[in-house]
């Protein structure tokens, strides 16, 4: 079940870019060469964007794509490492419990008095329903890291370290012949 959750998540992610650019390429065409446009255009961009932000902000926390500050935490020992996430997470799932529940709260609403996009047909609960399923998967992800820091397969999380990615950078460089500096 994960595993498919993982494909459809990366297929949506990669569908919403492909959308987003070609509808930005084809409304500059008409714009700048056809002096006209598509008035629904900039909205639905807005709001591709806006599920691209939030499919992309749970694809970022399973491959380990944001960037965070553990500088701390990697120097403490294992087992404290895994309290320091578990407490993490604790505070990711509430806020995200947080803010399910108030974009529960907010799509009831909007549904309830069915008012529809600006410029396109679509009623607006639809198109803002990315915060209900965003954070959702957010939570799905968070819980999947919860349950391997508890099973004791990963004591923190997995974050891009720009630092060390810098340093492997600076060493592959004076490695190779053209890259070394001359002093």
């Amino acid at each position: 079940m994960v595993n498919i959750i993982h494909k459809l998540e990366e297929n949506i992610i990669a569908l919403l870019l492909v959308a987003m650019t070609l509808l930005v390429f084809f409304e500059t065409i008409l714009r700048f060469f056809f002096g006209t446009g598509l008035i629904w255009a900039e909205e639905l961009t807005l709001h591709l964007s806006a599920w691209l932000v939030l499919f992309g902000a749970s694809y970022g926390l399973r491959v380990g794509a944001h960037i965070g500050v553990d500088f701390l935490v990697k120097k403490l020992p294992d087992a404290t490492q895994r309290i320091v996430t578990s407490i993490m997470l604790s505070m990711a799932l509430v806020y995200c419990g947080l803010f399910i529940y108030g974009a529960w709260v907010y799509l009831s609403k909007m549904h309830q008095i069915d008012i529809p996009m600006e410029d396109i047909e679509i009623p607006l609960w639809i198109a803002h329903s990315i915060l209900l399923i965003g954070f959702v998967l957010f939570a799905i992800r968070l819980l999947e890291i919860g349950y391997r820091v508890i099973k004791g397969e990963q004591t923190r999380l997995k974050i891009h370290d720009e630092a060390e990615e810098s340093l492997h950078l600076k060493e592959e460089l004076e490695s190779t012949p053209l890259g070394g500096s001359a002093k």
